[in-house]
């Protein structure tokens, strides 16, 4: 199975109208992956495959727009499903603010940066972010193909950071120029030149501000990057 990456949501930080927050599927080697889990995601997950396909999760940092949707998920699994054992990967502390013990429907794992897993028939590679809390970045790879993530970060982290040969790069994007308040966020011309000098072969835009024209941002992405710019779209597929 070739390596693909299902968008369940890409609103940055609040879902804006009829959207969802952060979350992603990533499908490839025979193994599914929820990677990040926001507010909405779980509804749109369910759009595209089975609860009970889902092989592991992966989160990337604390702030419940990246990952409160794994409490709904453990209500299926526990009432629904009898599943439990769910593999979940996530930096250290995110465990505090669930509303309940992880076990016995997840069975957790902290990882930090510098960290490989193998989950199935891919390998994951985590990589530190400029954001607080913790925040890890991800490249998945499996079936000849390779997806890195950015998850949430300032301008001071890189795509390098992860390696070189990435296909497809999964950049957040909050602000464009005119509108950037924050050095824990990219703005979509940071994104692109991040992206350009780090040689990712696409670059895929997420985590857009909600009040932000989706169109500014491309265009701003594309300048820096030097070529086409994709910008995520919440229920599309997207070959890696």
């Amino acid at each position: 199975m070739a390596l693909e990456l299902t968008v369940l949501g890409c609103s940055g930080s609040y879902p804006g109208r009829g959207a969802a927050c952060s979350g992603y599927l990533v499908r490839g080697a025979g193994t599914t992956l929820w990677l990040d889990a926001g507010s909405g995601t779980l509804a749109n997950l369910q759009r595209h495959v089975g609860l009970e396909d889902v092989d592991a999760i992966v989160l990337t940092h604390e702030h419940p727009d990246h990952w409160n949707d794994i409490e709904g998920y453990r209500v299926a699994c526990a009432w629904g499903l009898d599943r439990t054992g769910v593999p979940v990967y996530a930096p250290v502390g995110l465990d505090r603010h669930l509303s309940g013990a992880p076990a016995p429907t997840y069975e957790w794992h902290v990882v930090a940066d510098g960290d490989r897993v193998t989950v199935g028939g891919l390998t994951l590679r985590f990589s530190r972010t400029v954001h607080l809390p913790e925040t890890l970045a991800v490249r998945i790879d499996g079936a000849g193909r390779s997806l890195a993530y950015s998850a949430d970060t300032g301008p001071g982290w890189s795509f390098a950071s992860l390696g070189e040969g990435i296909d497809l790069a999964l950049c957040e994007a909050t602000y464009v120029e005119a509108s950037n308040a924050s050095s824990i966020h990219l703005t979509a011309a940071q994104a692109g030149a991040m992206a350009g000098e780090a040689g990712v072969g696409r670059l895929l835009l997420t985590h857009l501000w909600p009040t932000v024209d989706p169109a500014d941002s491309q265009a701003e992405a594309s300048a820096a990057y030097g070529g086409p710019v994709d910008l995520a779209r919440m229920n599309e597929t997207y070959p890696v």
